[in-house]
């Protein structure tokens, strides 16, 4: 599978992002990429005010995504990012979202809500309940996440148990100290541990850091951005996955039954 990630700052208005988007589509279809990965809540976003995000969410069958399904259609194409979907108590869900050939082929909402270093993302948005169902893409399963998810190596384990070859992280991962070693400590952490691909994609702008990669089976970057607007593209490869997982058979060694979801609060 060829994968490209493409990193950019997310802007105030939908209609610049939503261009943005599509024209990443373009250049990676331009790439013979298989399967696109852009940033976490892509469809709008203020740095100077955090309440932008509720006035301006959309639902799944609104403009936005309404565009980017059109930019999609006739395409082989898995383009993966995700939005702020309007929801109950006057808040939003962080959903991850892929498409293909104009269709949504998954919705995934956010798990883990960002309540560290002094933010508080279960202000202003509701966390998933779902463990997020595998996607087929170019003869390989991927799995979804979606930024601060990382930090909780469960999702990471449960979807490699499911049988992902590939796990994809959206995020709009913040500056901070130590922020960037933490980034790519636990995105080589996601991807040994479980003898998967790992393709971590961060917005760059004033706030964030940028910095996507790509980690193979045994913890090696194998494809990075810097913390400008850039596409970057990989292969990965099955027998890669294949050779990783009989050196190191952590997935059939494992003592551990598979993590599951608290029930609900």
């Amino acid at each position: 599978m060829k994968v490209a990630m493409g990193q950019f700052a997310v802007r105030r208005e939908w209609q610049e992002n939503a261009d943005q988007c599509a024209q990443l589509m373009q250049d990676a279809r331009a790439e013979a990429a298989d399967m696109l990965v852009l940033p976490e809540a892509v469809l709008a976003r203020d740095n100077a005010d955090p309440d932008w995000i509720l006035r301006a969410a959309q639902p799944l069958d609104g403009p936005f995504m309404s565009r980017l399904l059109a930019a999609s259609r006739g395409h082989a194409l898995t383009s993966i990012m995700s939005v702020h979907v309007p929801d109950t108590d006057h808040k939003v869900r962080n959903v991850l979202v892929a498409v293909r050939d104009g269709t949504i082929i998954a919705a995934y909402d956010k798990l883990h809500l960002y309540d560290a270093f002094a933010m508080q993302e279960s202000q202003r948005v509701n966390a998933g309940q779902h463990i997020p169902a595998l996607i087929d893409v170019a003869g390989m399963k991927v799995g979804l996440m979606t930024c601060y998810d990382v930090r909780f190596p469960e999702l990471a384990r449960r979807l490699a148990l499911d049988g992902a070859d590939v796990l994809v992280l959206p995020s709009a991962w913040l500056r901070g100290p130590l922020k960037e070693q933490h980034w790519a400590l636990l995105c080589s952490a996601r991807a040994l541990e479980n003898t998967c691909y790992m393709v971590a994609v961060g917005e760059c702008g004033p706030r964030n850091i940028g910095n996507s990669m790509v980690i193979d089976p045994l913890g090696v970057a194998i494809a990075r951005a810097a913390e400008f607007p850039a596409l970057v593209t990989a292969v990965l490869d099955p027998q890669r996955i294949a050779y990783a997982r009989s050196v190191l058979p952590v997935l059939e060694n494992s003592r551990f039954m598979a993590p599951t979801l608290k029930p609900k609060a």
